[in-house]
C-alpha cells in the first residue's frame, strides 16, 4: 500500500527523535547528519550530539545496558546530550540513535520525550523488511558475543515460544507494530512519521530526512563507512568460535570490547573487503516466508494506529527470491585472518606495558592452549587496566 509522500517540514523548532530501530539506515542516516553537523545551522536545523552516534547516552535514558564489555552507560552521558539539545533553544534539531527502540515501558518514553522538549518531540521510525534484517542483526548479535549458529538461532526467533532467546532485545526492537504502538501511545498518533526504507532507492532516506528537517535537496550526503559493513559467513563463523572459546575460558568482558569487537573486527573491516567469491549469510526458505508473514500482520497493524506512514508497507512483507546454497564451505582468507590478528594485536600494544619480574621458567610447550589463553587474556587485561 502506497501511503504519504512529504512534502512538507515539520514545524519550526520540533526536537526530531529518530528512534530507529537497528539494521534500517540508521548508521547511514548519523554519518550523513554529523558530516553536515556544520552546515546545517545556516537553514536552521541542529545535530546537537557531541558525535555520530549518542549511543551511551541512549542507553542510559533507556536504562540499558551497554555492549559487552564497552564503557557503562550513566545518567552523565545522557544529561550531557539534554544540556546540548537545551542549548539550540527554539532551533530544530535532529538526535538519532537505534538503541531509543530498546526503552521497553510506557513511562521511560514519556520521560524521554518530556525531558527532550515535551511537545516539541517528534519521533521517526525507520523500517526495513524482517527478511531483510534477520541476517544482519544475527552477525551484529556475534559481534557481541553470540555464540549460536545462524539457523539455530532463526528457530530460536521463529518457532520457540516465547521467542525470547538468546537475544530479548530482537524481537523488542524488531516487533515494529507494538514499538509504533508504544510510542504513539505516549505522544499521539500525530506526532509519529513512520518512513518504510526502499532498498533499491539508495539515497532516498536521506532525502526524505531532508524534506522533514526543511533542509535543500542534497545537502545530506552518503558517508563511506567501511566499520558498519556487515561481515560475510565465513567471517562471522570465525567470529562465533572464537566467542565460543572466549566464554569456555572465562575471560573478562573488558577483554572482548578491547581486543576482539574494537580491535580484530574492527581492523578486518576497515582492511578487508568482501568479494563476490565471499559467502554471505543466507536465510533459509522457510525463515524467509515466516518473516513476510509477520511483516503483513504489522504492516495492517501499523496502518490501523493512525501515524503517519511514508513509503509503501507492502515491502514490508515482501519474501525475497529464494537464494540457494553457495556451493562449497565458506572459507576465511588468509588476508582476512591476518588483519584480524594483527588487529587484536594492535589494540593489546595501544596499552601501556609495564615490565613485571621473571615468572618461574616453563616453556610455551608445556602449557596447555586453554591455559595460554587464559594467561594471555588476563595479562591484557592487567595492561587495560593501568592505562
Amino acid at each position: 500500500m502506497e501511503t504519504d509522500c512529504i512534502k512538507e517540514a515539520l514545524p519550526a523548532g520540533t526536537r526530531l527523535l529518530h528512534i530507529g530501530p537497528h539494521k534500517t539506515g540508521t548508521t547511514a542516516i548519523q554519518g550523513a547528519l554529523f558530516a553536515a553537523k556544520d552546515t546545517m545551522p545556516a537553514h536552521g536545523v541542529d545535530f546537537p550530539a557531541h558525535s555520530r552516534h549518542p549511543m551511551e547516552a541512549a542507553l542510559a535514558a533507556c536504562a540499558r545496558p551497554a555492549m559487552m564489555g564497552d564503557t557503562v552507560p550513566t545518567d552523565k552521558h545522557w544529561t550531557r546530550l539534554l544540556d546540548a539539545v537545551r542549548a539550540t533553544g527554539d532551533r530544530t534539531s535532529v538526535i538519532s540513535s537505534e538503541f531509543f527502540a530498546d526503552a521497553q515501558d510506557d513511562e521511560t518514553l514519556a520521560r524521554i520525550v518530556e525531558q527532550l522538549g515535551g511537545e516539541r518531540v517528534h519521533i521517526l521510525i525507520t523500517l526495513r523488511p524482517l527478511a531483510r534484517i534477520m541476517p544482519s542483526q544475527w552477525q551484529q548479535y556475534v559481534q557481541n558475543g553470540l555464540r549460536m549458529g545462524y539457523d539455530n538461532w532463526l528457530e530460536h526467533m521463529l518457532r520457540k515460544a516465547p521467542y525470547e532467546q538468546p537475544n530479548p532485545s530482537f524481537w523488542r526492537r524488531h516487533r515494529h507494530d507494538r514499538l509504533v504502538e508504544r510510542w504513539a501511545r505516549v505522544v499521539g498518533p500525530e506526532r509519529v512519521t513512520v518512513v518504510v526504507v526502499d532498498d533499491s532507492d539508495r539515497d532516498g532516506l536521506l532525502r526524505t530526512f531532508e524534506t522533514l528537517l526543511g533542509l535543500p535537496a542534497h545537502l545530506l550526503q552518503p558517508v563511506p563507512d567501511a566499520a558498519n559493513r556487515s561481515l560475510t559467513l565465513a567471517e562471522t563463523e570465525m567470529l562465533r568460535k572464537l566467542n565460543v572459546e572466549f566464554r569456555g575460558n572465562g575471560l573478562p568482558d573488558e577483554l572482548y570490547s578491547k581486543l576482539v569487537r574494537n580491535g580484530a573486527v574492527m581492523h578486518m573491516k576497515n582492511a578487508c573487503s568482501p568479494t563476490p567469491q565471499d559467502v554471505k549469510i543466507t536465510t533459509p526458505q522457510w525463515a524467509v516466508e515466516a518473516a513476510g508473514a509477520i511483516g503483513a500482520e504489522m504492516a495492517e497493524t501499523i496502518a490501523a494506529t493512525g501515524v503517519r506512514i511514508v513509503g509503501d508497507t507492502a515491502l514490508l512483507s515482501a519474501v525475497p527470491e529464494a537464494v540457494g546454497k553457495a556451493s562449497g564451505a565458506p572459507r576465511i582468507a588468509p588476508e582476512v585472518a591476518a588483519q584480524a590478528l594483527y588487529g587484536a594485536l594492535a589494540a593489546a600494544a595501544s596499552a601501556p606495558v609495564r615490565h613485571s619480574a621473571p615468572a618461574k621458567a616453563r616453556t610455551v610447550h608445556q602449557t596447555s592452549s586453554k591455559e595460554l589463553v587464559r594467561v594471555l587474556g588476563h595479562r591484557c587485561l592487567k595492561k587495560l587496566r593501568r592505562r
